[in-house]
């Protein structure tokens, strides 16, 4: 069988025992730190803080931000290839793992200078994007070390634990900056929200959050080292495009089916995001979720998807990653339909219909990252997860734009259900022919 040697890397020698439960564990801590990021910076709090009429017009301020998140899109499409190549080849993917993820801690604390008046608009708008890149590069090095902590008898329950406590970990962090700082009008140590200081203390308690659950990976993960089959003469920094463009023709060669499956992947988790990124939208303006309502459905839903993807990680050992996505992708369909067709009912649709989506979210989002891991030759993580934030966001408009086009088409908000089901429908379909490593003949 295939397994993982203590240095990382697939090889055909296992070594038995190589594994330990506290290296997972420490592993799975950077995902529950992560959500300092995503649950706190990037969805519900900061990003909400910053468009506020605060710092002026909302349109206006909802337009530059996502300007921003563009121009961070570009970079990491165009960098972070480049970057896990270069952690691949020098051995250096842990070490990378670190700067990155400190970086967007410090960018994180940094937010706290961001007081609420325009003249430090500009300032957020630039932490939020630096921060969107330098977390991407971390997660590069970050899904690489997967095959560090797993087997491949374990890929796949280690990483929908990993996933699982990302969800659960921004459900606790949420909990504690929401009623602690941000809901009462003194919160903890006589906190409030004059100048916005309620939701930049958040943004310190954030930061310490990831910075501390980053560490237990650092501390007891071993450096990766690539074997001297896999290893690779250093080049320079541009020198490693031509390097990357000779690797994606090399792949396409000989391992064709990971290329159709990075097509394939960044369309149907564009649609995933699109779940996520419109789902408080969809719930107040078509179903009359208060802010407040919109908070606990959005804890609930990360509760739902936690579970589900600590779940469904043991399924996708014993069934392959590609039945656990296709069985995730059919769900999200019938259940965002369901919400469509029923957008009459009430809040009560959004809380069945809508709670039932989510629960195949994070299975998706995990079994991808696991039919990837074992897609990869060895001694290539960090290039071909490079690949794969590469792909993700070159088709970041996608679910965007079907449903701004579907609710601009037919003049309702609720069509741009149909909008993220159509995205979701296209990956499943690009998927299908998509053969499993067992599978390929070369």
């Amino acid at each position: 069988m295939t397994g993982i040697t203590e240095q990382g890397g697939t090889d055909a020698q296992v070594l038995p025992g190589a594994i330990s439960r506290g290296r997972v564990f420490a592993w799975a801590f950077w995902d529950w730190g992560s959500a300092a990021f995503n649950a706190v910076v990037t969805t519900f709090v900061f990003t909400v803080y910053i468009t506020g009429t605060a710092f002026g017009d909302k349109d206006v301020i909802s337009a530059q931000l996502g300007w921003a998140l563009a121009i961070a899109g570009i970079l990491v499409a165009v960098l972070a290839p480049v970057t896990g190549q270069r952690s691949d080849t020098a051995g250096r993917r842990k070490l990378w793992l670190g700067i990155n993820t400190f970086i967007v801690v410090a960018l994180t604390a940094a937010m706290f200078f961001v007081q609420a008046s325009p003249d430090f608009l500009l300032l957020g708008l630039f932490l939020v994007a630096a921060g969107n890149v330098f977390f991407e590069f971390a997660s590069v090095n970050y899904n690489a070390m997967l095959a560090q902590v797993s087997t491949a008898r374990t890929i796949g329950k280690v990483s929908g634990f990993g996933w699982g406590m990302g969800y659960l970990g921004g459900i606790v962090l949420l909990l504690i900056v929401y009623f602690g700082f941000i809901s009462p009008e003194v919160g903890l140590f006589g906190v409030t929200g004059d100048n916005g200081l309620s939701v930049r203390v958040a943004m310190l308690i954030a930061a310490a959050w990831f910075g501390l659950f980053a560490l237990p990976v650092l501390l007891s993960v071993p450096e990766y080292r690539s074997s001297a089959a896999t290893r690779r003469q250093r080049v320079s920094f541009l020198r490693s495009y031509v390097v990357l463009g000779q690797d994606i023709a090399r792949l396409w060669r000989t391992s064709r089916h990971t290329v159709y499956f990075l097509a394939a992947s960044a369309i149907f988790r564009d649609g995933l995001a699109g779940v996520f990124t419109f789902g408080g939208v969809l719930a107040a303006s078509v179903f009359g979720f208060s802010p407040g309502e919109v908070i606990i459905f959005a804890i609930a839903a990360n509760v739902v998807a936690g579970i589900a993807t600590i779940i469904s990680g043991s399924l996708d050992d014993r069934l392959g990653a590609k039945p656990i996505i296709v069985t995730a992708l059919i769900g999200l369909i019938v259940c965002g339909s369901l919400v469509f067709l029923l957008h009459d009912g009430g809040q009560i649709v959004f809380w069945t219909a809508g709670l039932a989506l989510t629960f195949f979210v994070g299975p998706a989002q995990s079994a991808s990252r696991t039919f990837l891991a074992r897609l990869i030759p060895a001694g290539r993580e960090g290039e071909v997860f490079g690949l794969y934030a590469t792909t993700g966001r070159a088709v970041s408009f996608l679910a965007p734009t079907m449903f701004a086009l579907m609710v601009t088409i037919f003049g309702a908000t609720y069509w741009g259900i149909l909008g993220i089901m159509l995205v979701l429908l296209a990956g499943l379909l690009l998927l299908l022919p998509v053969k499993a490593m067992q599978d390929q003949i070369g």
